[in-house]
């Protein structure tokens, strides 16, 4: 729990990854940890993240239920011009409106690939957008993302995904960013879960997270104090690398 005034609120986001390539392993999804970093920057939580496969069931489904519960839904993957780019058109199915070619996208396309062997009709798919949508601009490769209320539609490929970040940058409402700091320390977290307990009880707004990892025939785990107060968070940290010197334990800031 993050601590805030009384008139502030937290601002969430979910994201639906799309794509039988993530599921199968051919493809290692890059996309979670850096939307999740921007979002952070632009003040709004990550909350919930699904992988699904292009079935336009799935994704009907996971569209509906992920933006019925938060701000904002993000979706990367399946916006290209081949016949299993599926994601508008369930995505319009999930919203109930049309398919339309974006004129404006449309006029970005025939300059995309006015040097490049012309417009072609496998190429404007990637101009069909749900009815009412505007676009995300990506000067990367051209075809634009899309937006249609608090849904953001985007590339899967992790570079271009982060262009259309960029160009979202600041045109969302959001709260405080999350601040983090994290300590190391060679200790089971088995041994040191009452005092993670206590320090982060003895802060209010403060989140611990403990990763446990075993290394060099020895285990360690990294703490990472939360909040959105970074005055809070230093004041836990302190509290967590005091604790853990007192009980004889050699503390790494930063982390391991």
């Amino acid at each position: 729990m993050d601590s805030l005034a009384p008139d502030e609120r937290i601002w969430t986001a979910a994201l639906v990854v799309i794509g039988d390539e993530i599921l199968s392993g051919r493809t290692q999804d890059k996309n979670v940890a850096q939307i999740a970093a921007w979002l952070n920057v632009q003040g709004i939580r990550l909350s919930e993240v699904r992988v699904v496969g292009d079935r336009t069931e799935a994704i009907v489904e996971a569209v509906n239920a992920l933006r019925a519960r938060n701000d904002y839904l993000f979706t990367t993957g399946g916006i290209g011009p081949t016949h299993d780019d599926i994601t508008v058109d369930a995505i319009a199915e999930a919203l109930g409106v049309g398919v339309q070619h974006h004129p404006d996208a449309m006029a970005v396309l025939e300059r995309y690939y006015a040097t490049r062997g012309g417009l072609t009709e496998v190429r404007a798919r990637m101009a069909r957008v749900p009815a009412g949508a505007s676009l995300i601009v990506n000067n990367v490769s051209g075809a634009p993302g899309i937006r249609w209320g608090n849904i953001f539609i985007m590339a899967g490929v992790p570079h271009i995904t982060a262009g259309m970040l960029d160009a979202l940058t600041g045109k969302l409402e959001g709260g405080r960013p999350v601040v983090s700091r994290s300590v190391g320390c060679w200790v089971a977290e088995s041994e040191v879960a009452d005092l993670l307990r206590d320090a982060e009880k003895a802060h209010e707004g403060v989140a611990i997270g403990s990763y446990p990892f075993f290394r060099e025939g020895r285990v360690g785990a990294n703490f990472v104090v939360r909040s959105a107060d970074e005055t809070l968070v230093e004041r836990c940290v302190a509290h967590l690398t005091q604790a853990l010197q007192a009980i004889g334990r050699d503390v790494v800031a930063d982390g391991i």
